[in-house]
């Protein structure tokens, strides 16, 4: 029997005896040091120790007599008999010979790092024959222990948290015997994030599955004000296919409400050390916590963690880490490891896709925590006394939740919380139960009342509770069983947030992603109130501050949300290309923008004015739609998503064009027509969207690498129609005979000279005949938003398959009677 093990002689076998966060401490410093990852050293007290201390002071049999018949659906009843053992266990003494093997243990970190050494004490529960069995967030820790005294209270203390409310619950659920399980104390050498920095690191996106980034968390001073909920911490996000290669593989930096932090207090409770919330200053709310180099190396430490952890599972093992940085030595360290246990387990060959056919007015939004919809009565709670209220199927509404609020969680349909974020003890609990949350809403238990039925709705990473129950319906795929037509198909991306979601559809890459878009969700200011950011008046300079959190310059601001939009859909579908069309906003549309209305004419029909490409060469816009391209340049060259085609909206003339892309080339990205021998050039497509874009086809594809088709406005263009009009807009469509003519003219050509061309818009998924005229003409893609993806993927691949036995029957491909345009 062994009561004390060091880190240093642990390893990933060692799970029955010291449990799974323990044995993944111990398997880091024994395996990973060498690689550079930082893990602090200590010792954790065995499996063996905890049964002895459990026989020699009569715990096991009163434990078994007080828990007996124990239900998990009477809360108070086993509240009452939890209290029972735990106060049991506080009162108990150790075994003389296990306090002086703790004591000594302790004595030699003390040689190690200085008298009174602080240290964590941290829990890591294991079960007999059930080594694989997950307990996070079931028992309790304790930080900044000092002292033999404290340290063997703290040991004991973390065994007693075996018995708390939730683990109890937790069990009962899982139907593991309570005395199965045991409890491992690791007393590890503390970190001083208090006076520094912490956080949580995944190495696959939690709520979509997405396995090509690492989500790095972070806040001021301890980590538990994440779990806690009374912090949204920064969230970076890097990419890994890019991150050996690229000078900067960051492609978002999301600043989080970081107006608290945790440390150290000057009192002790029961003589463990006690911590206290104090506010943060100004400038930290305001700045990012974590440099990029540190971004970066943690990032790289979770990819090594990853590999080493997906070599001994023998399949691929994404990892939930907890980081701290020491504010004394400014040094970051890996203080947990354990494999994600959501997502690793999904099956990804299933599609899964929800159609909102109609709901109610929007109640508030917040952070979303899966991607589900789910209806039901809400609940408020704000009280834990009134946790016995709550009825299996209902909405639990409360300002946050900590473990003991678990029992209830799981008979939730949906959660919804005022504080916390998508690392907040709400957001974990509910990925795991499969609950559907939302997180953050800042309000929610002021505007739902209990008795409401409410939809919540965390398709996407913002979730939004509607009023009433909403009429939707969900569709499930077989991607194995989805056929593969010759002509790609392609996805039109609207947000950023719904990129990750929409990398598993079955496409060849994004036919068309638009900056306005991004411009509208994450930066919200007209881009030449912020060039022009000190002429502003101090009200809206003031206004314009508050969505800059995170960045001191404006232009830089910018840039950056701007590229990291454009990245994050970049690396969802890499190495697939993914076509991104600078600004198309419309006078009235750039208007609306945070300091818009100064910069903006007022026109009769903005949708025929100055937009696209006019904009770009004027001197009243082009310092704005230079920092466009700029943001694409660093996309391309500093994050390395080479996959990301530039291309120009609404382009009249040839003129125009030559123009425009004089500009790209100032700015860095070098147009093939543009390029001189042996320069590093960028494809760059155009919009066909006007007559004069076919009519000049030869001369525009002189120009430019490519074309994407835009029916609506080829449509408008063409037949002279207002396409916002109510009135008028039923006189034709993309099947008018003179919209098809001009588009299978544009087809050929592009055809004939080796350029790409596609078309992105509905008319291939809302008209049938449309799509087929478009196959059989020959059109390289199609780009469609997702909803109607795999419908127009099943349609396209049976048009092809009837071609081509109406080609081997000897059938016509000619044009049918009455149809005049060309092949």
């Amino acid at each position: 029997m062994s009561n004390i093990l060091w880190f240093e002689d642990i390893t990933m076998d060692d799970v029955p005896q010291v449990g799974g966060k323990n044995a993944s401490l111990g398997e880091m410093i024994q395996n990973l040091a060498s690689e550079g990852v930082r893990t602090p050293s200590g010792f954790a007290t065995t499996a063996d120790a905890y049964r002895y201390f459990l026989r020699e002071t009569g715990l096991d049999s009163f434990v078994e007599k007080t828990l007996a018949g124990v239900s998990k659906n009477d809360l108070v009843d086993l509240a009452r008999r939890g209290k029972k053992v735990r106060d049991t266990f506080y009162r108990a003494k150790f075994p003389d010979d296990l306090t002086q093997e703790i004591a000594t243990a302790y004595a030699q970190m003390e040689k190690r790092y200085g008298k009174n050494v602080d240290v964590a004490v941290r829990s890591s529960a294991t079960a007999e024959d059930l080594p694989g069995a997950s307990f996070a967030g079931q028992q309790e820790s304790y930080l900044g222990i000092r002292g033999e005294k404290d340290v063997l209270k703290a040991v004991k203390w973390t065994m007693a948290s075996l018995f708390t409310n939730r683990a109890i619950s937790y069990r009962i659920d899982k139907g593991y015997g309570h005395m199965k399980v045991a409890l491992s104390a690791g007393v590890q050498k503390m970190v001083r994030s208090d006076k520094g920095a912490s956080g949580v690191m995944f190495t696959v996106d939690t709520e979509s599955g997405f396995r090509n980034v690492v989500v790095v968390n972070a806040t001021w001073g301890l980590g538990e004000m994440i779990v806690q909920g009374h912090v949204i911490p920064d969230e970076y996000l890097v990419f890994k296919n890019t991150a050996d290669t690229a000078p900067n593989s960051i492609i978002e930096k999301k600043p989080g409400i970081k107006s608290k932090k945790m440390i150290y207090g000057g009192k002790k409770l029961s003589g463990i050390q006690e911590t206290k919330v104090v506010p943060v200053s100004p400038e930290q709310q305001h700045s990012f916590v974590l440099s990029d180099d540190e971004i970066h190396l943690l990032a790289k430490w979770g990819m090594i963690v990853e590999k080493h952890y997906s070599k001994l599972a023998g399949k691929w093992a994404p990892m939930d880490m907890e980081w701290a940085k020491d504010g004394e030595t400014n040094e970051l360290y890996m203080v947990q490891a354990r494999p994600e246990t959501v997502q690793s387990t999904r099956d990804f060959t299933k599609l899964k896709e929800f159609e909102m056919k109609s709901h109610g007015a929007k109640v508030i939004s917040g952070i979303s925590v899966g991607s589900n919809i789910a209806t039901g009565t809400a609940r408020v709670i704000l009280d834990l006394k009134k946790i016995p209220t709550f009825k299996k199927g209902e909405v639990l509404v409360t300002s946050m939740t900590d473990p003991d609020w678990e029992p209830i969680m799981r008979m939730a349909s949906a959660i919804i919380t005022d504080r916390g974020g998508r690392t907040s003890h709400a957001a974990i609990v509910s990925r795991e139960l499969g609950v559907p949350a939302i997180v953050g809403t800042q309000r929610a238990t002021h505007l739902i009342k209990t008795g409401d039925v409410v939809t919540v709705d965390t398709i996407g990473s913002e979730g939004v509770v509607y009023t009433g129950a909403a009429d939707f319906a969900v569709h499930e795929h077989d991607i194995t069983k989805i056929p593969k037509p010759h002509t790609k198909i392609m996805v039109n991306v609207a947000t950023p947030d719904l990129a990750f979601d929409h990398s598993f559809l079955p496409v060849a890459g994004v036919g068309l992603a638009r900056e306005e878009f991004i411009i509208a969700s994450h930066i919200g200011v007209h881009p030449l109130a912020l060039i022009n950011y000190n002429k502003l008046s101090s009200a809206l300079r003031l206004e314009i501050s508050k969505k800059m959190i995170g960045w001191h310059d404006p232009v830089t601001f910018y840039r950056d949300k701007l590229s990291y939009g454009i990245a994050r859909i970049a690396a969802s579908f890499y190495p697939n290309p993914v076509i991104v069309r600078f600004s198309d906003f419309k006078t009235n549309e750039y208007s609306t923008l945070l300091g818009g209305s100064a910069y903006e004419p007022k026109e009769s029909n903005p949708m025929i004015g100055w937009r696209g490409a006019s904009r770009y060469y004027d001197p009243a816009f082009a310092p704005a739609f230079e920092l466009e391209v700029q943001a694409m340049k660093l996309v391309r060259d500093t994050m390395g998503l080479d996959n990301v085609i530039p291309m120009i909206p609404f382009c009249r003339t040839l003129e125009e064009a030559d123009k425009v892309l004089a500009i790209l080339a100032k700015n860095g990205i070098v147009p093939t027509a543009y390029s001189k021998p042996g320069e590093k050039t960028t494809p760059v497509y155009m919009m066909c969207e006007i007559p004069s874009n076919i009519l000049l086809a030869d001369k525009f594809l002189d120009r430019f690498d490519g074309m994407s088709i835009g029916s609506n406005d080829l449509t408008q263009l063409t037949l002279g129609l207002d396409r916002d009009s109510e009135i008028v807009h039923e006189v034709g469509n993309e099947n008018n005979d003179a919209v098809k003519s001009l588009i299978a003219t544009v087809i050929a050509k592009a055809l004939e000279r080796g350029k790409y061309i596609g078309i992105c818009g509905q008319g291939p998924s809302d008209l049938p005949d449309f799509a087929e005229f478009l196959v059989k003409c020959g059109i390289e893609s199609m780009s469609l938003n997702p909803d109607v993806v795999v419908k127009t993927i099943i349609n396209v691949a049976r048009i092809e398959s009837e071609s081509e036995t109406h080609a081997q029957g000897g059938a016509s491909s000619e044009p049918k009677e009455g149809e005049t345009y060309a092949y």
